[in-house]
C-alpha cells in the first residue's frame, strides 16, 4: 500500500502561518507518513520538525523551496533531503534573504507612492521567521480593506504591471541547482503548471533543468489539476525524470489546499521518495 507523503510544505520560518511543531502535528493528524518542511529561501524550521516527525514517527526530508530566475522567469526548485546545515547552501540562501529584505523595502516604497503607507513596517510584523515575503504584505493588504483576499492582492498589487511589483534577481538555474546538489539533495521542479508556460518554454524549462542535474518535477500539487497531473507525468516520463508530490500547504488560511490530502501519482511515474524510503 502506497505511504502518505507530502513533499511541499511551509511553517512561519518563512511564509507559513504554523509554527514547525504545529504543521507536523497536523501532518500527524491527518495521517501523513512522510513530510517535508521547504521553506522558502530558508531551513530555520528542520531541526524543530525533525524533533517532533520523531515523537509521532513521521519521516522527516529536510528540505526548502529555492527561488531562482530562469530566461527572466521566477521559477521554484525544491530541495529535498538536503544537508541543511551544508555552508555552501548556507551562504547561497542567505544572499537570497538578503535580496528578499531589500525588495520588501521597495515594496514598501512602491506602495507608499500608490497612498498605502506603513506596507513595510506591517508587513516586518507578520513576518516570524527571517524570511520577509509578499504574503506578508498581502495579508496586511487585506486586513487594511485593500483587497478582498490573499490572491486579489497579487492580481492587484504584487504582479508585473501592478504599483507594488518588484522583479526578483534570484541565483541561477544551474548555480542553485549545485547547491542543492552539493547539500546531498534531490533538486525538483516546484508545481510547473502554475508558471502558465507555452508547452515549447516549458520543456525547454525541463530540458535545461535535468542538463543541470536536476531529477524530478512535481506531478501532484496542491495548484495542479487533474489534467495539469497527467501532463506533469507525461513529461516526467518522456524526460527520464522522477515524480514528486507535495500541496504547497501554507496553513488553514488557505483551505482549497490541505496538508496531506493529494491523489496518487498517476500509473508510470517513478517517486522521487523511493530514492530514500528504504533508508
Amino acid at each position: 500500500m502506497p505511504i502518505r507523503v507530502d513533499l511541499h510544505t511551509h511553517s512561519i520560518a518563512s511564509d507559513g502561518t504554523l509554527s514547525p511543531t504545529q504543521l507536523v502535528e497536523y501532518a500527524a493528524r491527518q495521517g501523513v507518513e512522510m513530510l517535508a518542511l521547504t521553506d522558502h529561501d530558508e531551513t530555520a524550521g528542520i531541526a524543530e520538525a525533525s524533533e517532533v516527525a520523531a515523537q509521532h514517527g513521521i519521516q522527516l526530508i529536510p528540505g526548502l523551496e529555492l527561488s531562482v530566475t530562469w530566461n527572466g522567469a521566477t521559477v521554484h526548485i525544491v530541495g529535498l533531503n538536503i544537508d541543511a546545515e551544508n555552508p555552501v547552501l548556507q551562504a547561497g540562501l542567505q544572499s537570497l534573504r538578503e535580496f528578499r529584505h531589500w525588495r520588501a523595502e521597495e515594496i514598501g516604497r512602491r506602495l507608499e507612492k500608490k497612498g498605502i503607507g506603513g506596507a513595510y513596517e506591517a508587513a516586518c510584523e507578520k513576518a516570524q521567521g527571517s524570511i520577509l515575503s509578499r504574503t506578508h504584505f498581502a495579508h496586511f493588504l487585506v486586513e487594511a480593506g485593500h483587497a478582498k483576499n490573499v490572491r486579489d492582492v497579487f492580481k492587484k498589487f504584487l504582479v508585473q504591471g501592478k504599483p507594488g511589483h518588484v522583479p526578483g534577481q534570484w541565483a541561477g538555474l544551474e548555480e542553485g541547482l549545485s547547491w542543492i546538489q552539493g547539500a546531498g539533495g534531490h533538486a525538483v521542479i516546484a508545481h510547473p503548471a502554475r508558471y502558465r508556460m507555452t508547452n515549447t518554454r516549458l520543456r525547454r524549462l525541463i530540458g535545461e533543468f535535468k542538463g543541470f542535474g536536476g531529477e524530478a518535477i512535481e506531478v501532484i500539487s496542491g495548484s495542479h489539476s487533474r489534467d495539469d497531473a497527467m501532463l506533469m507525468a507525461r513529461y516526467a516520463q518522456q524526460f527520464e525524470l522522477a515524480a514528486s508530490s507535495g500541496s504547497d500547504y501554507h496553513g488553514p488560511e488557505n483551505p482549497w489546499i490541505e496538508l496531506g490530502a493529494l491523489p496518487e501519482l498517476p500509473d508510470g511515474c517513478e517517486p522521487v521518495w523511493s530514492k530514500w524510503a528504504a533508508q
